[in-house]
């Protein structure tokens, strides 16, 4: 049975409202406390603007390996500053800001390497810990990235956008690579963001026709291809690249049968990049891997760079938001409307949730 908007009277001033994930398919609205004053080096956002993930789905479906219930989610977000504490700098009362949601401990191997997206401390906020859908919060100054330009659902965006950014990187396809992305999800579409940046010939896959239509009419990519699991795919595969297959492929379905069959589009010395996740096991057989000396690849959230380079991009109209906000809900209605949110079949790329 799902709960839906189970709303609690609230004390005046000291407790502000909250949507936790508190079952498998299960949403309540609550009241939690109001944020404290910011610690030094914290600031107080109000959360304006929910992007609704990939991730976010699997936790409420009870599918996400990091996640445990009772859960406030939400790292997709467009917040204000409202209060900042002591020694902070980069931003100010009345920023605009998207938050890079990867608490990272800044001690471990990982992180004295840089690679603090993959901190072996890390908490995301709304999945290891609680997240941004509620009234407000507090966070680290530093993992806010502000801009004078952009609106609150823009700002939502920029997260998913750097996990593409990312993947794109660790794939790193250059002028004259085939290059396919699998799944046109928001996760694909973000990286595909990114592969049209480079002089890649790029093919993107997916089961779904309307995503392969959303993407020709958005993106101008004319090398789409259905997958029916016929074989088919394949064929076409080997006729637009020539027989050679992809230098770069990137899988961004987080499914197994999926990224298990995904080896076999690489080219001989080709890239495998796994940005989606799943719990189940990934098979081939080691001559798919071994013969053509093939490199797997995983790509994991996404670094500080990434956050200032897409708000330029989108500050200079290279990347475009308008077309990947399909579907909206308001705080309030979020637990009615998020099952209708989350079908493939209702047309979504994104949904987003209106906090303020």
């Amino acid at each position: 049975m799902y709960s839906h908007s189970l709303f609690i009277q609230r004390e005046p001033f000291n407790t502000m409202r909250a949507i936790q994930f508190s079952d498998i398919k299960t949403i309540r609205s609550i009241d939690i406390p109001e944020p404290s004053d910011p610690a030094p080096g914290e600031v107080t956002v109000k959360t304006h603007r929910m992007g609704i993930c990939g991730t976010d789905i699997s936790c409420y479906l009870g599918k996400f390996p990091f996640f445990d219930f009772p859960r406030i989610p939400g790292h997709e977000l467009g917040v204000e500053v409202v209060a900042v504490g002591e020694g902070v700098t980069n931003v100010k009362v009345g920023d605009r800001c998207s938050v890079e949601p990867y608490m990272n401990c800044g001690e471990c191997y990982a992180c004295k390497r840089g690679a603090i997206n993959c901190c072996q401390n890390l908490k995301v906020i709304g999945v290891m810990m609680d997240g941004g859908l509620c009234e407000a919060f507090n966070i680290r100054a530093d993992k806010l990235h502000a801009s004078q330009e952009l609106n609150y659902d823009q700002l939502a965006l920029v997260e998913t956008l750097a996990i593409g950014c990312h993947a794109n990187d660790r794939g790193a396809p250059t002028g004259g690579d085939h290059a396919l992305i699998i799944g046109m999800g928001p996760i694909g579409l973000a990286t595909l963001e990114f592969a049209r940046l480079t002089d890649a010939k790029i093919s993107v896959m997916d089961m779904n026709p309307a995503r392969l239509d959303f993407v020709r009419a958005n993106y101008g990519i004319e090398n789409t291809i259905l997958f029916k699991g016929d074989g088919s795919e394949v064929e076409q595969m080997q006729a637009l690249t020539d027989g050679s297959m992809y230098q770069v492929v990137t899988d961004a379905t987080g499914n197994q049968h999926s990224m298990s069959n995904a080896l076999g589009y690489t080219a001989f010395t080709g890239k495998l990049v796994f940005v989606g996740i799943t719990t189940e096991e990934v098979k081939f057989r080691h001559p798919v891997l071994h013969r053509p000396e093939a490199s797997i690849l995983a790509s994991r959230n996404a670094l500080p760079p990434d956050f200032t380079r897409i708000i330029q991009l989108i500050e200079q109209g290279v990347i475009k938001t308008d077309p990947w906000i399909t579907h909206r809900t308001t705080f309030d209605t979020v637990a009615d409307d998020f099952d209708e949110l989350i079908k493939p079949e209702t047309g979504v790329i994104k949904g987003i949730i209106e906090v303020a």
